[in-house]
């Protein structure tokens, strides 16, 4: 689990109405700014540990994702309609609403690196850098899909289920099941989660926010399909400075996926996070702050 860190840099919780919607976001620090993207399973509150290590040397400013945390959540039931772009749209209004004019630093994993690439892509100009942790990728391709791996990713189809949402938040305890499910095992140390589990628990009990988060889920089972079965259009490069921190133990996104990082990221750095699982910027956040601290720090 992560060592602490001092009191003095821990995050603030704020609120904000941007492009229509009603974004919650922690801020700790001052400085060049750093936003920080988060997956699922997780929250703004993930960033924590390494929001209050990053806070002496950067603005930094970790939002719930449309859907999830304590940010609005529009749509009541299942939908379709969370993309990458979406989210994307959603961060460019969540800069502009903070003033935020001139490139940041972007940090994210899981679902927010997905977002973090259509930002890449779409507005270039706004960003100074990517860093990613263990980054899905259209690198990827039909390896989401093998045969070894479906054991991995059968949760990509339960969430699209329509009754998926009711059945895992049916009690505390279903909830509490499923989700140490997946921090216990995709984390490289299984106990990594162990002080926090209450508040994920917590988190996911709120009205709206495990079906905000299958949405996603919902919203990309076409493009996932598509990829797996080698029918998704070509995407251009990103010519964002890039770099990418990835997990040796992660059984869900493999680091020995990394393989095709240089054909998506054409200035890439990219770097095993050696005995790290999936949740590397919750495993050890020393080293992962450490790892940020100075890839921006060469390129901010």
């Amino acid at each position: 689990m992560p060592k602490s860190a001092p009191k003095s840099a821990a995050p603030t919780s704020h609120r904000i109405q941007a492009g229509g919607l009603d974004i919650h976001y922690l801020r700790a620090g001052r400085g060049r700014p750093l936003v920080l993207l988060h997956g699922w399973p997780e929250f703004s509150g993930v960033w924590e540990p390494m929001m209050a290590r990053l806070a002496p040397d950067f603005d930094v400013i970790a939002p719930d994702l449309r859907g999830f945390g304590d940010t609005q959540k529009p749509d009541a039931g299942p939908s379709e309609a969370v993309s990458a772009d979406l989210l994307a749209a959603d961060l460019l209004a969540l800069l502009d609403g903070l003033g935020l004019e001139g490139p940041v630093g972007l940090v994210s994993h899981d679902v927010g690196a997905s977002v973090a690439q259509s930002m890449g892509r779409s507005h270039p100009e706004r960003l100074s850098g990517l860093f990613f942790f263990n980054c899905p990728y259209p690198g990827i391709g039909k390896r989401w899909g093998a045969p070894d791996h479906l054991r991995e990713i059968w949760y990509h189809s339960f969430h699209c289920l329509p009754w998926a949402a009711a059945m895992v938040g049916s009690s505390r305890e279903t909830c509490r099941q499923y989700f140490s499910h997946f921090l216990r095992h995709w984390s490289a140390d299984p106990h990594t989660f162990d002080d926090a589990l209450e508040r994920w628990v917590d988190n996911f009990m709120k009205p709206g926010n495990l079906q905000g988060g299958f949405n996603w889920y919902l919203s990309m089972r076409a493009g996932r399909l598509a990829i797996m079965k080698g029918e998704a259009p070509p995407v251009a490069p990103i010519a964002v400075p890039t770099r990418v921190f990835w997990g040796d133990r992660d059984p869900v996104l493999k680091s020995e996926w990394m393989d095709r990082l240089p054909d998506h990221f054409l200035d890439l750095d990219a770097s095993v996070a050696e005995g790290l699982g999936h949740f590397v910027h919750y495993e050890d956040p020393d080293r992962a702050a450490a790892e940020v601290r100075a890839f921006f720090r060469s390129v901010l």
